[in-house]
């Protein structure tokens, strides 16, 4: 398989940082000390693993560059184990788990020192991103098993598809994105809710039978989010008195999507590389991005950075946002206490399109399988009950969506016991067909380096109002192209 530079570079660097332990073991590197499904010892994370128990085939699973380290995770993941392991006798589950702040170097420690894990995750395709190209092809091993994956959309596996053909993951966890919204200040505004229902082609429109009627795009919702942008002084962003410095309600943002990949991924999917491998940026996020300085800057529909800073980084959950577009995880975040923001102020609604298209970003954790493993086919038999007979369990602890359909119904009860003002849920389900592919967290060659130079843009969209865009565009592809010719291998 393909590896990139960037991947044989952290592995290196791991094989000096084991060689420098040798004597003390790998200082850096200490588990949390859990280690089920046999007695191996667990002093440190770089210890190999003990022979398998009788004739048993041992799998790892390693647990830590993502969610199941906190221990009512770990509690969950050990019951897994243990019900996995009494059900059958040809195969010895055990499970690592490190504490994530070393996850990453203990993960390289292991492979560069040819001990590595079978078995990683849950992980989310970013923080998978580090040891991209050393992970198993699946699509043999489900063909050749006959695994029922229509369970899960076609949409959302191709989400994991990567530009080589290759599938390393498989649906798990899934967080699809659209639109939260503020109904007391729709209310406040006498504006019509937005839509909460996708048309045949995902493309709807907003106010039917009203004044306000139009097709819900982005253009419609800076049409709306103007009426919904209020001054100190109780003027909106439609009059020629609003006063943008001092605004105090605004009408849209992007919470916690802000980084430039993944706001231009809602305007279209893309990937930023061109066939000579040089940094091609779709026209699509440079749309979105001139749209959403223009928000910032220009009518003052979205807040700059000063503001969401004012805002204590949570622009929506201050209640003073109308729309914010964002994933199911938001959920988490939405309701503070200890600020006297009632639980049901929001609500959702389906993300607007753009020149007829409709585009839902998705993040999802998921299991890999390393290729480097002696025993594939066990570590899919293993890899098939993580995703379906274990799946509830561990969605369960580590509070994440379901992308098995089969099993939404229970997740969104729970949220619905949290929520109770009768929030659209299903909004969430419908749009995971209309899923990014390709991934706005499609790996990329030397992928930390690109995200600080999106990063630095992006900054400059929230606090420059005089940016000339087309040159920082520019420069940004001159950047990138630089990144991926040095990372590529």
């Amino acid at each position: 398989m393909k590896r990139w530079k960037s991947v044989a570079v952290v592995v290196a660097l791991m094989m000096v940082i084991a060689a420098c332990g040798g004597e003390t073991g790998s200082e850096t590197t200490t588990t949390t000390g859990d280690t089920v499904g046999t007695e191996a010892p667990t002093t440190t994370s770089g210890d190999t693993a003990e022979e398998p128990s009788g004739d048993r085939t041992q799998i790892r699973w390693f647990v830590g560059i993502g969610a199941g380290g906190q221990p009512e995770q770990a509690d969950a993941q050990r019951v897994v184990v243990d019900e996995f392991n009494a059900s059958q006798d040809e195969i010895e589950l055990v499970l690592e788990i490190v504490d994530n702040d070393v996850a990453y170097e203990t993960l390289a420690t292991q492979i560069a020192s040819d001990n590595p894990p079978d078995i990683i995750g849950p992980v989310g395709r970013d923080g998978s991103n580090a040891f991209s190209g050393l992970y198993l092809d699946l699509e043999p091993l489900v063909e050749s098993t006959g695994f029922d994956t229509s369970i899960w959309p076609e949409e959302t596996i191709e989400n994991f598809r990567e530009p080589d053909g290759t599938l390393p993951g498989l649906p798990f966890a899934s967080f699809p994105s659209f639109i939260f919204f503020n109904r007391a200040l729709f209310d406040e505004a006498g504006l019509p809710y937005p839509p909460q229902e996708y048309g045949p082609d995902g493309v709807t429109v907003y106010g039917e039978g009203t004044e306000y009627e139009g097709t819900w795009d982005f253009d419609k919702v800076a049409e709306i989010g103007a009426i919904l942008a209020v001054d100190a002084n109780g003027n909106d962003a439609t009059s020629a008195d609003f006063d943008g410095s001092n605004t105090v309600q605004w009408g849209f943002v992007w919470q916690w999507t802000d980084r430039l990949f993944q706001q231009g991924s809602f305007w279209g999917a893309g990937y930023p590389v061109a066939d000579d491998g040089t940094a091609d940026v779709p026209q699509t996020w440079e749309d979105e991005w001139r749209w959403y300085h223009d928000a910032v800057w220009g009518t003052g529909i979205a807040p700059g950075q000063e503001e969401l800073d004012a805002l204590g980084g949570n622009a929506f959950q201050s209640g003073a946002v109308a729309m914010a577009g964002t994933h199911l995880w938001y959920t988490c975040c939405v309701r503070d206490d200890d600020n006297n923001i009632p639980g049901d102020f929001f609500d959702f609604a389906v993300m607007p399109s753009n020149n007829g298209v409709v585009t839902t970003n998705m993040h999802a954790d998921t299991f890999r399988i390393l290729a480097s493993t002696q025993n594939p086919d066990q570590a899919f038999t293993v890899l098939s009950y993580l995703l379906t007979d274990a799946a509830l369990p561990l969605l369960t602890a580590y509070g994440a969506a379901p992308a098995d359909e089969t099993l939404t119904e229970d997740f969104f009860a729970s949220l619905e016991e949290r929520y109770p003002q009768g929030v659209n849920w299903q909004v969430a389900v419908d749009s995971a067909a209309f899923a990014d592919a390709p991934s706005h967290e499609q790996f990329l060659p030397g992928w930390e380096q690109y995200k600080e130079a999106m990063d630095t843009l992006q900054s400059a969209v929230l606090t420059d109002p005089e940016l000339d865009l087309d040159g920082a565009i520019a420069d940004l592809e001159t950047n990138l192209t630089a990144i991926f010719e040095e990372n590529a291998g």
